[in-house]
């Protein structure tokens, strides 16, 4: 009997010996298309979070064109790589991503921008997870309703602005599930503005947003939304001018970016309300799990995933910001 259980726990422990061994194993690839920027250098820590976690080694490479892609995969081909995850400078680079993967041996999978074929469609065999732009702007629009009805106003005399850049997908997506919910909670579709930015800056908002404000000064009550927080906050910079108080204007904008966080930071309120934070946490943490656990235990990843933002307001945006594990 004593041999039968020094025999099962002796099993036991070359199992767990054997788990740990492949996972030291493991080599998984990031590639990220601006390693400068804050949003990967947060996604590649949360990468790091999981690589410890899981006893994988993790290599990071930035890839800023696609000659730059071609070489990090083959490097990491030459490595014994099992696998990378990528966020490419350029997504009508996917045939050739997915055939040099595949000439590698390597699992691919994409994070943030999804690749795409000659035609321009998604290729829709490789595991993504990006962000949900429709799912972002509702939640931009809810927040806007909400704090509309908190403040006891009339939706007929509130005016909308909608600082538009449409040459963007992912902007008109945007400002379009925020129209719909706005829409929804009964918000007269006549009293929304387009607003149309010359780029994507709070300069060019500001000019597109006082226009708007100039041509319809009898309206005394305003909410602005957009692609990102300069939008937003160059809608709000245009009501100060035309002398509308802050408590008259609620801007909700997307990113959580520092200028959203030093507008809360000001001593007195201003019109822009709040900010949608989108989280470098899953993207980076996540996306590394899931292509561990396909190398590792064979399971493929879901074939996209899509994920949403938080909603930050100067009385809580650094409980939100430390929740998303950014702080």
């Amino acid at each position: 009997m004593r041999f039968f259980k020094a025999a099962i726990l002796a099993g036991t422990f070359a199992v767990l010996a054997a788990g740990s061994a492949f996972a030291a194993d493991v080599k998984i690839g990031f590639i990220v298309k601006q390693p400068e920027e804050p949003w990967f250098q947060d996604e590649w820590k949360f990468a790091d979070q999981a690589a410890k976690e899981k006893g994988f080694t993790l290599v990071k490479i930035g890839a800023e064109d696609g000659e730059k892609v071609q070489s990090a995969i083959d490097n990491l081909g030459a490595q014994g790589a099992q696998g990378f995850i990528i966020c490419t400078p350029d997504v009508k680079l996917g045939p050739g991503i997915v055939a040099k993967a595949a000439a590698n041996q390597l699992k691919l999978m994409t994070v943030d921008d999804r690749l795409v074929n000659a035609e321009g469609k998604p290729l829709e065999d490789v595991p993504h997870m990006g962000i949900s732009a429709t799912k972002i702007g509702e939640t931009v629009g809810q927040a806007i309703v909400d704090e509309i009805k908190k403040r006891g106003w009339d939706m007929k005399n509130v005016g909308a602005i909608r600082v538009s850049y449409d040459q963007l997908p992912t902007a008109v997506d945007r400002v379009e599930g925020a129209i719909s919910v706005l829409k929804a909670a009964g918000f007269p579709a006549s009293n929304i503005y387009d607003a149309p930015q010359a780029k994507t800056d709070t300069e060019a908002a500001l000019n597109a947003a006082t226009t708007v404000l100039n041509k319809h000064a009898d309206i005394k009550y305003w909410v602005a939304f957009g692609l990102n927080d300069e939008a937003v906050l160059g809608a709000v910079r245009a009501s100060e001018s035309v002398g509308i108080p802050a408590a008259n204007m609620i801007g909700v904008g997307i990113g959580g970016a520092d200028s959203a966080i030093n507008e809360f930071k000001k001593p007195a309120a201003t019109g822009f309300f709040g900010t949608v934070i989108i989280s470098p946490k899953r993207h980076g943490y996540e996306t590394a799990v899931n292509m561990y656990d396909w190398i590792a235990n064979s399971k493929e990843p879901p074939k996209l995933t899509l994920t949403s933002g938080s909603l930050a307001l100067r009385g809580d945006y650094e409980k939100v910001r430390k929740d998303l594990g950014i702080e």
